[in-house]
């Protein structure tokens, strides 16, 4: 017997969706003998962009049931069945998080039509449910509503049930073991994470931290490792009796405690970190002529580099925006011909240095100007970004080019003295993981603020 799912929600934060639409059909394997079709009262807003996908709006939903109203029938009606949905783990997942709200543990065998289609329609181009049912003929309509979804995942079941002639594939996929499911122990330690940002730690029965990691949704984190697949993974399940949770606010805050903590702890499940996190550098050279040459060349133990990437393309892509941001010379820096006759150079693209017709001194104080904006080497500055809480703070201090560490505040004046900064941080080791984390994070992404400090 099998339950054909499927469920619209509010959208927002992971497990932290509402209900606003079910339909479940109950289907013997040749016809529907039960139906349950409902809008839900989730009781907290829809998001916006999910209105304008589903039609289904905040007014719609004030006279419709709530979940514990019709919590009694989806248990009957899918009572000694296989839920069958497309991408089933996102619906059972909603289905039981609404249910442990009510204090009730709701377990079923789930199949997906996703996996399914992968293995009995691998020619598709692809399994998003409406592309799918298009591709094969099958009628659809009311496409983002809960019945219209269900009917549709209803005869492409149909359809796979057929394809399936020998039956050992339904075998294999049903989830006799209940795989993707969290055992009651997993279902408490999943819920009482934030979905923040932060670092998680998954302990052993002995206390000791067998696997840490950053993550901006911890709680989303923490369910995926107790419902991944592989070898690796369900030894990290077994062994994982409790996890803590430290938050961050910050992301940036986040990858370098991650770095110190893995280089102190050495977790038995985490990857042994690599020695140099990047693999690229870039120099800055003058030519015969006096012309400052930016450069990229591959990190080796012995040279040391204005700034590191950790890939070439990454390292080119930058140089490239740091000759359309200042105006450089792209053949001065590698990035064209040799020559202001060369089929590639474009007069445009610079003012002439490549063929001495700008003033050294001129073009100089550009490059400069793009190594003082980017680069972090000898310079002293505090990086302001999210606290762990409202009104809180984070503080990153660099003094003389090198990361001392990083704390929080939540008073102006701790930060605007040294002093009063220097005694809040939590010391932190230095090094050119470090370096590199700081500098890419700032090329790519903003903190709230960054101070710089006069510092002799």
């Amino acid at each position: 017997m099998y339950s054909i799912l499927d469920i619209e929600t509010t959208g927002g934060k992971y497990n932290e969706e509402g209900i606003t639409e079910i339909a479940i059909h109950r289907f013997d394997g040749h016809k529907v003998i039960d139906r349950f079709i409902s809008l839900v009262n989730p009781e907290r807003e829809i998001q916006p962009f999910v209105v304008n996908l589903t039609g289904i709006n905040n007014k719609m939903l004030r006279t419709a049931p709530k979940f514990h109203e019709v919590a009694k029938r989806i248990v009957e009606i899918t009572e000694d069945s296989v839920l069958v949905a497309h991408n089933s783990q996102f619906d059972y997942r909603i289905l039981r998080t609404e249910f442990r709200r009510l204090g009730y543990n709701f377990e079923r065998k789930t199949l997906c039509t996703v996996e399914l289609s992968k293995t009995l329609l691998p020619e598709a181009e692809s399994y998003s449910l409406g592309k799918l049912v298009r591709s094969l003929g099958i009628a659809v309509s009311d496409r983002h509503r809960a019945n219209g979804d269900a009917l549709a995942t209803l005869k492409l079941f149909k359809l796979l049930l057929a394809k399936d002639s020998d039956k050992s594939i339904l075998k294999t996929v049903v989830r006799k073991e209940a795989h993707g499911e969290l055992s009651e122990r997993q279902l408490d330690i999943v819920e009482r994470m934030p979905s923040e940002t932060g670092i998680y730690y998954m302990h052993n029965k002995d206390g000791e931290i067998i696997y840490l990691a950053k993550s901006n949704n911890i709680k989303k984190r923490v369910n995926q490792h107790f419902t991944q697949e592989g070898n690796r993974a369900r030894r990290l399940q077994k062994e994982t009796k409790k996890v803590t949770f430290e938050k961050t606010g910050s992301e940036l805050v986040a990858i370098l405690k991650e770095q110190e903590e893995l280089r102190r702890n050495s977790p038995k499940f985490n990857s042994h970190t690599k020695q140099r996190l990047y693999s690229h550098i870039m120099l800055a050279e003058e030519n015969d002529r006096g012309y400052i040459c930016l450069q990229i060349a591959k990190a080796t133990p012995t040279k040391k580099g204005l700034m590191t990437f950790n890939g070439i393309h990454s390292a080119i892509n930058f140089l490239d925006k740091l000759n359309e941001e200042f105006t450089l010379c792209p053949e001065l820096n590698g990035l064209a011909g040799t020559g202001a006759n060369d089929p590639g150079h474009n007069p445009e693209k610079c003012n002439g240095a490549c063929s001495a017709q700008e003033p050294v001194e001129q073009y100089n104080a550009r490059v400069e100007s793009a190594l003082k904006k980017y680069s972090s080497n000898g310079k002293s500055f505090v990086l302001v970004d999210k606290g762990r809480e409202i009104g809180e703070y984070s503080a990153i201090l660099i003094k003389n080019g090198i990361f001392k560490g990083l704390g929080y505040y939540d008073l102006n004046h701790q930060i605007n003295n040294i002093h009063i900064l220097e005694s809040l941080i939590t010391p932190m080791e230095s090094n050119e993981n470090t370096a590199h984390i700081i500098d890419s994070y700032l090329r790519k992404r903003k903190v709230i603020k960054k101070i710089e400090l006069d510092i002799v």
